[in-house]
Parts: C-alpha cells; structure tokens; sequence
C-alpha cells in the first residue's frame, strides 16, 4: 500500500469515528465539553507514556481517556451544586488539566514526539508513517497492510458503530426527550457517562493525526452540517458519515496540493462546507416563505420589507 493511500484512509476513517458519536454530541449541545475533553486528554497520554514508554501503547489511549472523563464528572459535579452557571464549570476543569499537561511535557518529557504543535494541530502524515508489516512466504519484500494507525482508528470506529448500534434506542430517548426516558427506568445518567467515555476514547486515539483544537472539527463540523439538511434521526447520522468521509478525501488531497497541514485542511473543507450549506439552506427557506406569503396573500412581495421576510 502506498504511503498516500494509507494517509487517505487513515484520515477518512479518523473522520468517520469521530463523526459518528459527534451526532449526538450535536443534539445534546455538548460541542464546547469535546472541546475541553481534547485539552483534558493530555495530562492523561503523558501519564500513560510514563508508565508504558509507548506513544502506541492501548493502556496509553484508556488512561488518556479517563482524564477526559475527568472533565465530563467535574462538569456535571459542578453544575450540580448550583453555584456555577453556564459553561463556567468546563472553563475552570479543563483548562487546569491542560495545563497540567503541557508543564509535564516541557518538564519531563521534552525528548519525545508530544511537543506543543503536536498538542494542537496533530499530524496525520506523521500519525501514518509506522507501516503494518507481515511476513509472507516466499515473497520479499514483506506484506504491506498499511498504516498501524488505520487499524487503531479501524478498531475505534467499529467500537463507535457497536455502541451506538446497541444504545440506539436509549440515546434518542434521552436527547430528544429526558423525561420520559426516566419514567422508562432508563438510567440517564450513567449511560450520558458511558457515552461520553466512548467521546473520550475516540478524542484520544485521534490525538496524533488531529491534536486537542482540530478534533473538535470532525468531531462536530459533519453533523452540523448534516442536522442543516435533514430532521430525520437515521438520515442525519447517514449524512453525516458521508460528509466525514467525502470532506476527509477532500480535506486530504487540497493540503497535499498547497502543501499545508493536513488536519488543518481537512477542518478548513469541512468550514467551507457547511458554510455553503449553511447558505443554501438560508436561501431555500426564504423561498418557501415567500411561496408561502404569496399563496396566502394572493400578491406578489411589492416591498423591500416583504421581499426580505425569512
């Protein structure tokens, strides 16, 4: 497998994981505690690196997301008490801990990979260089299956697809109506926990290709701009896989051409387009309003304040 073909998959299914817990994500307006999940993991990758010495280690990635997690029960520990209100409880949690993180990685662990540009942008060229090899008889060279990160976030989109396969149900019940999934016996909370778990997880194994800013953008961009299209539950998560996958290939291949991070790319493809989206939405609603004046009234909109309704 060439390296360019193994990057490109490797950042359509990075895209992919991430986009499909960000559905619900979206629905539940938890955008901003991804955000402060992706600085929180930090600390917890350089706690894991010191006790494993392997930046690939798995132990690594479930330490990294328990400190995500930390975030999650902090916010909901401090919201509870009623003496915080907003967002203010993911301002004092996850900062601390990110910063935590980088005086750990500039005191102790400077002779690593984990520099700050790391931190913040990731790099997926990077992420895909250590290649999946077997031995294969009678054939030399040996077996190229591509980069070991695909399998890693392989692995993590197929977690992704089962959780939200088996918790479907349940998911939509306390997004869209969180009282009568009480009344079901449904525990809320400890699968919003689980759930955010699994965000923490994903936001942890796309630290290296995406960093702690950038995996906010696969995470919450696709379905954004799938919840413009759609208000349909199956569609929107079907939209949405197609737009992290179409944006990926996308994002990919324009920072190949200008030569420019790849991640950034694919955030700066997946803005522009839910911008155009965004757009044409806005558009099409005005015209069915003014259709809908038009049929009301029986006249054409003879004013600027009428032509502007919508």
């Amino acid at each position: 497998m060439s390296f360019l073909l193994g990057a490109t998959l490797v950042a359509v299914t990075m895209a992919m994981a991430c986009a499909l817990p960000g559905v619900f994500v979206v629905l539940r307006k938890n955008s901003m505690l991804v955000d402060g999940i992706g600085h929180a993991v930090l600390p917890g990758i350089v706690i894991g690196y010191a006790i494993t010495q392997d930046l690939g280690s798995p132990w690594l990635i479930l330490g990294a997301a328990l400190a995500g997690l930390v975030v999650v029960l902090g916010n909901e520990y401090l919201t509870r008490t009623g003496l915080l209100a907003g967002d203010s409880p993911q301002g004092l949690v996850f900062p601390a801990l990110f910063s935590i993180g980088v005086i750990m990685v500039t005191a102790d662990f400077a002779n690593i990979h984990l520099d700050t540009h790391a931190v913040l942008v990731g790099d997926l060229n990077l992420a895909s260089f250590q290649q999946l090899t077997i031995e294969a008889p009678g054939r030399s060279p040996n077996l190229d299956l591509g980069p070991v990160y695909l399998y890693v976030m392989l692995a993590v989109l197929l977690v992704n697809v089962a959780f939200l396969a088996a918790f479907y149900r349940q998911l939509k019940l306390t997004t869209f109506d969180p009282q009568f999934a009480r009344t079901l016996g449904i525990r809320s909370g400890a699968l919003n926990t689980g759930f955010m778990f699994l965000v923490s997880i994903t936001v942890t194994a796309a630290f290296n290709g995406a960093g702690a800013i950038l995996v906010i953008a696969l995470i919450v961009a696709p379905p954004a701009t799938a919840y413009l299209l759609t208000d349909r539950l199956p569609v929107m998560i079907g939209l949405t896989v197609g737009i992290a996958g179409a944006g990926a290939v996308g994002g990919f291949w324009a920072a190949y051409a200008a030569n420019a991070a790849t991640s950034a790319g694919m955030s700066v493809f997946y803005g522009v387009v839910f911008l155009l989206v965004l757009a044409a939405t806005r558009a099409a609603r005005a015209r069915r309003r003014r259709s809908s004046l038009q049929r009301t009234t029986g006249t054409r909109p003879t004013t600027p304040e009428q032509a502007l309704i919508g």
